[in-house]
């Protein structure tokens, strides 16, 4: 079975040290083996993805490549009986666009326990919308209820609130009636966050304490960030006794230094999120609670459509850190 179709690839340079990314003709056989071949209806633009696109070795090693983490479609062509043709599938947060051709390309071949079958309730295109971003965002708040933070437990900060993770974190928490506090570095951002749900919208700079003090005033219940280093450590320097914060980024920084006071005073718990290791079981769980009582009514205020041939100033975007919300790709189309 072979057809042509359209792939956003990435290339080295001539001087192996730039990378130049192009849509190109691909064929099936530039696939790797796999049990389900997908139609790609749509993909979405994360942090890790552009980083795909510059050439990080953290990323991906083995070019060229097609980036995309993300990816929802239909069923063209299954080898086992979980899945049929015509089925409507996503894929999320596995080695997809790191290691493999990802979902900037309009057709994936993956192994079947990549795969998901679309939770009801969501279209395709909404599937995107959260992404790998909206399963970080929804297991950082289940790890805060785990945690047993209730809305009634105080004010949860939300750092890096205007970016991908960010802004679903406010909006998941307010769906759930929690008073969430966005911090964001970006000043047209207010009444963007504010539609999320945010009850206060803080510049990033007024979380961030540079004294090294060992802990702060007490302020918040709990957090959800995604800048790491002085932001971080701000975030829980200033929790309330048995106060719990998620962390699921580093943009900032990944550097990480503090004193235990806040952990052994305080009880204050930190939780590390990985979306990437999550059981099947879990994901389907996440992912059903996004399609019901998680989703927040404000969802197509995160999204910006865009196609495939007009993804360059997007990357650019949101590897300069000015990208808001999510970016959704049309590839069906």
């Amino acid at each position: 079975m072979t057809r042509d179709f359209r792939a956003l690839v990435v290339r080295k340079g001539t001087d192996k040290k730039t990378f130049i990314r192009s849509i190109e003709k691909r064929t099936f056989s530039d696939l790797p083996e796999g049990d389900v071949l997908i139609r790609v209806h749509a993909s979405s633009l994360n942090y890790k993805d552009g980083l795909s696109c510059m050439g990080n070795p953290g990323v991906t090693r083995r070019y060229p490549h097609t980036p995309g983490i993300d990816a929802a479609g239909v069923v063209e062509f299954s080898k086992v009986s979980e899945f049929q043709t015509g089925d409507k599938v996503l894929i999320v947060s596995h080695a997809l666009g790191i290691s493999v051709p990802g979902g900037f390309g309009e057709f994936i071949r993956v192994p079947a326990e990549w795969v998901m079958l679309l939770p009801e309730g969501l279209s395709i295109r909404e599937s995107m919308i959260f992404g790998t971003a909206g399963l970080t965002a929804a297991r950082s708040v289940q790890a805060l209820l785990a945690h047993g933070l209730k809305p009634e437990s105080g004010p949860i900060i939300v750092s890096g609130a205007s970016g991908g993770v960010g802004s679903l974190s406010v909006a998941l928490l307010s769906h759930l009636k929690y008073t969430v506090v966005a911090s964001t570095g970006k000043s047209d951002a207010n009444s963007y966050l504010t539609a999320l749900g945010a009850s206060e919208v803080i510049n990033r700079k007024d979380i961030e304490d540079q004294t090294g003090r060992p802990y702060l005033k007490e302020i918040w219940a709990g957090g959800i960030d995604s800048v790491g280093g002085n932001t971080l450590t701000s975030i829980l320097r200033s929790c309330k006794e048995g106060g719990g914060v998620a962390a699921t980024g580093m943009v900032s920084s990944s550097e990480f230094s503090m004193s235990l006071y806040p952990f052994i005073i305080r009880g204050v718990s930190l939780f590390g999120i990985y979306s990437q290791g999550l059981s099947m079981m879990n994901r389907k769980f996440l992912w059903q609670k996004l399609a019901k009582e998680w989703r927040p009514a404000g969802l197509e205020i995160l999204a910006v459509d865009c196609k495939l041939q007009d993804l360059d100033p997007e990357i650019d975007r949101i590897l300069a850190g000015s990208q808001r919300g999510r970016v959704v790709i049309d590839l069906k189309s």
